[in-house]
């Protein structure tokens, strides 16, 4: 399987270098079921074999992200709740996807948005979802854009560092999720910090 993986990438990088990158990692932020993790992975994985670089990968990865979540944000302002019956009414698997990322949403606001990045079911529908339930454009796009910096950073470097054994980088992105949510829960805690301190500066 990973050798199949790896035969097919190669070709699609071969023939269309970093708008593998860019389409792959957009369309799976639209609400498309796209390796786009897989994308990115394997971009840095070439990058340490100096058949790509590794800063524009992340580069470009980074504006996919941002332009499908941003798209997919779009196409939820635009359609609502009716669009996401019409799309998912005859996918009941990805629909209860759907409705449990829904729910992280609801609960968690634009902390959820950033954190979606980390995160593969919420990922592709994070821009949807941000969409339909009326979360203000600006909050929306501030929360997306750093997180997709965090996640094209993080998942860039993964594959670059472990980029001597395509086997070896497959084992390690099973565990890779919570690597990516401890780091998330860092910088969150980090940004509460910082904000925290800022105000007893005021008072």
């Amino acid at each position: 399987m990973a050798n199949a993986i790896v035969r097919i990438l190669t070709e699609f990088f071969a023939r269309y270098g970093y708008w593998t990158v860019f389409f792959g990692v957009m369309l799976e932020n639209v609400g498309l079921p796209i390796p786009g993790e897989t994308v990115l992975l394997f971009a840095g994985f070439l990058a340490y074999q100096n058949k790509l670089h590794i800063v524009p990968s992340i580069i470009v990865a980074i504006a996919g992200a941002t332009a499908g979540a941003t798209l997919g944000y779009g196409l939820g302002r635009r359609g609502g709740a009716p669009l996401v019956d019409r799309l998912l009414g005859r996918f009941p698997r990805i629909r209860r996807r759907y409705d449990s990322s829904e729910k992280v949403l609801l609960k968690h606001g634009h902390w959820a948005v950033f954190a979606s990045r980390f995160i593969t079911g919420l990922r592709v529908f994070a821009g949807l979802l941000a969409g339909v339930l009326r979360m203000p454009f600006w909050t929306f796009s501030l929360f997306s854009f750093t997180g997709a910096v965090c996640w094209a950073l993080t998942i860039g470097y993964v594959g670059y560092f472990l980029g001597s054994s395509w086997d070896r980088l497959v084992r390690v992105v099973g565990r890779l999720d919570l690597a990516a949510l401890a780091f998330v829960a860092v910088i969150v805690v980090a940004m509460l910090l910082i904000r925290l301190l800022r105000r007893r500066k005021l008072q």
